[in-house]
């Protein structure tokens, strides 16, 4: 019996969407299920385990939806927004005053992250964006233009990372 429960739990561990992945968001958006997962590689470096969430597991662009990230590597906080900033510049956006505003935002939001700390960001119906650490609320932008830049960096077509975007849409 001990190996049964054993196995269950590494399949859902190694699987990046346990059961209770969703738990914690569902107070921010309702039904939500897996689309998709892959993970993030920097050369040789593994940087996180991102997991896509939407209503019925069927995302779509504008709609709701939650991303978690699960770091497999200490970054500081500062930098995530730094990163951020640039990527969102990468898939076109070009309003510096904006960039320069959720800059501040995120910098004041994202923590300092270390090996297994997830961070998730959740795009409401009303285009607010929530960040939980942990399962617990750390921020929010209510800016429904941040929204859709910030997850436009995994999820655009522009994105830098195509590979991992497939993945999170659920293809192979």
């Amino acid at each position: 019996m001990h190996k049964i429960i054993l196995a269950i739990s590494v399949l859902a561990f190694f699987n990046g969407t346990p059961a209770f992945a969703n738990d914690d968001m569902s107070a921010y958006v309702k039904n939500l299920k897996p689309v998709g997962s892959g993970r993030l590689s920097f050369l040789t470096m593994d940087v996180y385990d991102a997991a896509l969430f939407a209503p019925q597991g069927q995302w779509k662009p504008g709609e709701p939806l939650a991303l978690r990230l699960t770091y497999l590597r200490a970054l500081k906080g500062n930098k995530i927004a730094d990163r951020s900033i640039e990527e969102m510049r990468g898939i076109g956006v070009t309003d510096e005053v904006r960039l320069a505003a959720w800059h501040t935002q995120m910098r004041e939001i994202f923590p300092d992250v270390d090996d297994g700390i997830t961070l998730t960001g959740v795009l409401n119906s009303q285009g607010e964006t929530i960040f939980l650490k942990n399962d617990e609320e750390i921020g929010r932008i209510k800016d429904p233009g941040f929204g859709q830049a910030f997850f436009d960096i995994w999820l655009s077509e522009k994105t830098n990372e195509p590979r991992l975007r497939k993945k999170l849409l659920g293809a192979s």
